[in-house]
């Protein structure tokens, strides 16, 4: 699962990495916790023209009457997620990408308060993540949404938690976005064990007006 997470680039570098156009409106960076229903920047493909665009996180089906008016989508399950009518056109030609610094994860050791931590790249690189998109609208109501591809974790992430999401590397950032043909299922799998590090942070993070790098820091003595 991924329901928390920290962007960090700035938006210049992320525009070179992936070659991509920015839009005029995205959202302020840095962000140590980002939460559900608000603005990301994500990377989509255009007939091969890479976009860096505001997205709320937050998958609107286009059957909604209202962007509250059913669950919060805020990740997909790659093992369902052709299936599930809400995700299932949307896998199939609304691919994206969100580069991110990292993501907060909670780990509940039986009925003890769930503690946090922060997991990234083993290199400290952005972690891109694989994402679908949909527009929705009704009346005069508009939105642009995503959500997250999540698949089982591997052993190292098992130990905090038993999801994780699709991290995918730059040679699978074509194929992703439909750039390279098709074949994008055979990417929806774990990260390698030794991709991601992750520490214990303070439980500052557990509320979600919490901001400043801090959040992000190692606890001593964790």
């Amino acid at each position: 699962m991924c329901g928390r997470m920290a962007i960090t680039l700035p938006h210049e570098a992320v525009v070179e990495m992936f070659g991509a156009v920015p839009s005029n409106d995205l959202p302020d960076v840095p962000n140590y916790n980002v939460c559900p229903t608000v603005q990301v920047p994500v990377v989509t493909s255009d007939e091969g023209t890479r976009r860096l665009r505001p997205m709320r996180w937050g998958f609107v089906p286009h059957w909604y009457k209202k962007p509250n008016g059913g669950p919060l989508l805020i990740n997909a399950r790659a093992e369902t997620i052709a299936e599930k009518p809400a995700f299932r056109a949307a896998c199939r030609a609304r691919r994206c990408l969100v580069p991110v610094t990292g993501f907060y994860e909670w780990f509940r050791e039986g009925d003890a308060t769930p503690l946090p931590w922060f997991v990234q790249r083993v290199d400290s690189a952005p972690l891109v993540m694989a994402g679908i998109w949909q527009d929705w609208s009704v009346g005069e109501d508009s939105l642009t949404t995503c959500a997250i591809v999540t698949t089982a974790a591997n052993a190292a992430m098992a130990r905090i938690h038993h999801r994780i999401p699709v991290i995918l590397t730059p040679d699978e950032w074509p194929l992703w976005l439909g750039e390279a043909g098709k074949g994008a299922a055979t990417l929806m799998k774990s990260a390698p064990e030794d991709a991601l590090s992750f520490y214990r942070v303070g439980t500052e993070v557990n509320s979600n007006r919490a901001t400043g790098a801090g959040l992000m820091a190692p606890l001593r003595d964790a």
